[in-house]
């Protein structure tokens, strides 16, 4: 009889430990499933054409600038978006690049920047430019974007 029992009594701890096991397996499947509905971090980059700035009062945009087609943004937001464009040699231009809810003004041809973090990464951006009072018109070209987002 003493088999037996014993036998019983270590079937019944291997079954705990499985069930055990078991909600560990479950917690975990769970956390992981939580933290897939967050967006997953990813980057985008794309391009414009170019822009003709041709006055001091009157600010030029460039093409949207729209993440490309199949990349799944729907909650995702921004966090540092990267820059270039390029001017003539010692022809400054007055930059920023505009996101649906504000601009940030660009320091330079080239940078990057958090100021637009938070916003949804699914907008189109573009680029504005304006020309300082007095200036030839220039056109601004190799207008592009390298976005990340979360």
């Amino acid at each position: 009889m003493m088999p037996c029992v014993l036998q019983m009594l270590i079937k019944a701890a291997k079954l705990l430990t499985v069930k055990r096991v078991t909600n560990v397996v479950v917690t975990l499947s769970f956390t992981i499933a939580a933290l897939g509905a967050q967006a997953a971090p990813g980057s985008w980059s794309s391009q414009a054409p170019g822009v003709m700035v041709a006055m001091s009062d009157r600010t030029s945009n460039s093409q949207a600038i729209a993440p490309p087609a199949g990349i799944p943004l729907s909650n995702a937001t921004l966090s540092r978006i990267q820059w270039r464009f390029e001017s003539p040699p010692s022809t400054p231009v007055n930059a920023w690049l505009c996101h649906p809810e504000r601009c940030v003004a660009l320091s330079g041809m080239r940078g990057s920047t958090t100021a637009l973090e938070g916003m949804l990464a699914n907008a189109p951006l573009h680029f504005r430019f304006a020309l300082s009072p007095g200036q030839r018109p220039v056109r601004v070209q190799g207008l592009q974007v390298i976005v990340n987002y979360q």
